[in-house]
């Protein structure tokens, strides 16, 4: 619309009919966010018009009124209509509108105008204070108590548009709240809502508020939603951000409740009470005079190092005791359960139930990143990413915080039971957590439901816990680390090669027997004894002697129970006289399908050559050679055993799949055991300056002795 044609438009805007200044206000509300025509029409006098058209307008005409101060509002321009001494009268009528009209094209400019208002953070020379922020709504909500909870009732509207504006609405008080509080730190605790901000979190989540939201987070239809969902994931952190920063302070009655409530929950007898009538004596850390006796052990009953329980929540702050409260609150039964079950084990394996709720909360702070909480950007951020990327920044898990701490705190207590800990082992316990909820809650999707989640945790094997965390050791520390632990690694492979060599030749030293092909079907006579003598005979035992240097074997026409003894084996191979030994084994070494040896009888076989002229080999020429032995392994680990140890005894690399892989499995053990021995905060930094470089002897002499 053009600027010219405003005069006009002002008139049918203030016309007693009411087509006219319906059509006028629809034509309005698709040209008002143009700042230069914007700019025309407030110098004109239509913010007045347009206030009228809200006070006292119904149907549509009301709608795109609503709809055309919000756009107006939208490009920054228009707040004079709320700095005004008559602005009370427009937010009344719009807060008016909110609880009591039913037409979702009314309500969505209502809320709109809403969110501008209490999102607008006004200039310093406003004439009339309170009449943006929370502040502006103050008093009409005051005539309207049931605000905020029809406001939560239209998160489940079917108007996605609505519930998007709605969400808004509810980020931008919860915002404010959280400003003003912060903002008048020095004076008092009070928001702009009139009550502390985490009163009014409360009651916003009293009206079902998490529910809803957490529904529209795993539905379908989250594109609708996307950045007030995100606002609200963010200020969800920021809260729980603010919940921490709390100092716990006994002198404060909410904080000294709290943690009466978790004594008196854990059913304490009368030795741990502070007098006769059951009433729980006030915590001594007050210093109050005339507080009563303190049992000595009536803090670290409940899993405190400390009987001045305020101090230890200093990591976990406020937030720790809220979600130790919650537990205490909704498990009543099962806390008193666990207190007399750890009361009957020794004090050094005692699970400590309130450090490991701290660690939980602790624990799910970090996976969550709600101490970056004011620097996220997630609009922009959602906007340069893909689709699977986009679909990963929801976090619908975050608002089952109470839910995941309690799974959490259970999961905690079996992997203590699990691995037999005891109270030094505490961290290693809490580091066997963090890898369970990173890998349950953090690789979670979205639409995967907080039940599932509960299942897992409490049933997520610990085999499979202790693999990732060594891998997770092994990577970090490789990282970290670098040449160092390259060479650590190297030295491993050789220790590992010496070991699974020395396995390998104590088989060969054992002795074992071998199959032996059948002789050919037009061999066969009547007489098998003279066939068999003919053809040679079904079974072959070969043994190592003693002093490795010699392979002696022969050919037996039954396996006996008993092994050969040395002298049995009449026919022998001198070491130093084999060339090479052949196999089909190694032919199957590179079958990605199956590390282990695929054979049928007879369809291994080891073929060692020995030189013609042993003379000429011993002196280093190379001669000729010729097959001097031939071995068909029962089995597959057997042909393994064989061939490699024959190969490792003549100074050559194994080649089977079986003993790589028994050499990968001896370095990682010996690897792992080393890394256990490792301090966690090493794991995580660099080498210190000059690891690993061998000291100078320059200046040094021989005159040393030990101090024994």
């Amino acid at each position: 619309m053009d600027q010219a044609e405003i005069p006009a438009l002002l008139s049918r805007l203030a016309s007693d009919e009411d087509a006219s200044r319906k059509m006028a206000v629809f034509k309005l509300q698709s040209s008002i966010n143009d700042p230069s025509f914007a700019d025309v029409f407030i110098s004109s006098g239509g913010l007045i018009i347009l206030r009228r058209l809200i006070m006292n307008s119904g149907g549509n005409t009301l709608a795109y009124s609503l709809q055309s101060l919000s756009r107006l509002l939208e490009v920054d321009m228009g707040w004079e209509i709320f700095d005004s001494p008559t602005s009370g009268d427009l937010v009344d009528r719009v807060v008016e509108l909110v609880v009591s009209n039913p037409l979702v094209n009314i309500l969505r400019g209502a809320m709109s105008i809403l969110v501008a208002l209490v999102s607008h953070s006004p200039p310093e020379s406003t004439t009339t204070p309170g009449t943006f922020g929370f502040r502006a709504l103050k008093p009409a909500i005051a005539v309207y108590p049931q605000f905020f909870d029809l406001v939560v009732q239209k998160l489940q509207s079917a108007d996605h548009a609505l519930c998007a504006t709605t969400l808004a609405l509810i980020n931008a008080l919860i915002r404010d709240a959280i400003s003003n509080e912060d903002a008048n730190r020095g004076n008092t605790t009070s928001s702009g809502t009139g009550e502390e901000w985490p009163k009014f979190i409360k009651r916003l989540q009293d009206l079902g508020l998490i529910k809803a939201v957490y529904t529209h987070m795993q539905s379908a239809a989250l594109q609708d939603l996307v950045y007030p969902l995100l606002e609200f994931q963010c200020l969800t952190k920021v809260l729980l951000k603010k919940w921490r920063k709390i100092r716990v302070d006994l002198e404060r009655p909410e904080h000294r409740r709290a943690l009466k409530s978790i004594h008196l929950a854990s059913a304490p007898s009368k030795d741990y009470m502070g007098n006769s009538d059951g009433k729980a004596e006030e915590v001594q850390e007050t210093g109050r005079k005339g507080s009563r006796k303190h049992h000595p052990e009536k803090w670290r009953r409940l899993g405190f190092e400390t009987e001045s329980p305020a101090a230890e929540f200093q990591s976990a702050g406020f937030l720790g005791m809220m979600d130790l409260t919650d537990y205490v609150r909704k498990n009543e039964d099962a806390f008193q359960k666990l207190l007399l079950e750890q009361s009957t084990r020794p004090l050094h394996e005692r699970c400590p139930i309130a450090r490991a709720s701290m660690a939980v909360t602790l624990t799910l702070y970090e996976q969550f990143n709600c101490g970056n909480a004011d620097n996220e950007d997630a609009k922009g951020l959602f906007q340069m990413v893909d689709a699977e990327q986009q679909d990963r920044m929801f976090q619908p898990l975050l608002l089952q915080w109470s839910r995941l701490h309690t799974a959490g705190l259970q999961a905690f207590f079996r992997l203590w039971k699990n691995t037999g800990a005891e109270q030094h082992d505490f961290e290693k316990v809490v580091e066997l957590l963090r890898i369970l909820i990173d890998q349950v809650v953090g690789q979670a999707g979205r639409l995967k439901d907080v039940d599932e989640i509960e299942e897992e945790l409490l049933d997520y094997e610990l085999a499979r816990l202790r693999e990732m965390q060594m891998n997770l050791l092994s990577l970090s520390f490789e990282d970290q680390w670098g040449d160092l632990f390259y060479s650590v690694r190297q030295s491993l492979k050789q220790e590992a090669l010496t070991f699974v060599k020395e396995q390998r030749v104590r088989c060969l030293l054992q002795g074992s027997w071998f199959s032996k092909p059948a002789p050919r079907k037009e061999s066969r006579g009547e007489n098998t004894q003279k066939s068999r003598a003919t053809h040679g005979t079904l079974w072959r035992y070969a043994k190592l002697s003693h002093n490795r240097r010699y392979l002696h074997w022969a050919d037996f026409g039954l396996r006996t129970g008993q092994e050969p003894a040395l002298d049995a084996l009449t026919e022998k191979v001198d070491l130093r006289t084999i060339s090479s030994v052949m196999s089909n084994v190694s032919e199957r070494k590179s079958d990605s399908s199956s590390t282990e040896l695929s054979t049928s009888k007879h369809s291994t076989k080891i073929t060692i050559y020995g030189f013609l002229n042993p003379e000429e080999a011993r002196k280093g020429a190379e001669g000729k050679e010729e097959p001097v032995l031939v071995l068909y392994p029962l089995s597959d680990s057997l042909a393994s055993e064989w061939l490699d140890g024959l190969l490792m005894l003549l100074e050559q690399a194994p080649i089977t799949a079986e003993t790589n892989k028994l050499l990968d499995l001896v370095a990682d053990y010996g690897v792992k055991i080393r890394l256990l021995k490792v301090r966690m905060e090493a794991t995580y930094s660099p080498p210190p300056a000059g690891a690993g470089a061998v000291p100078s002897r320059e200046g040094l002499d021989d005159d040393y002795y030990y101090d024994i």
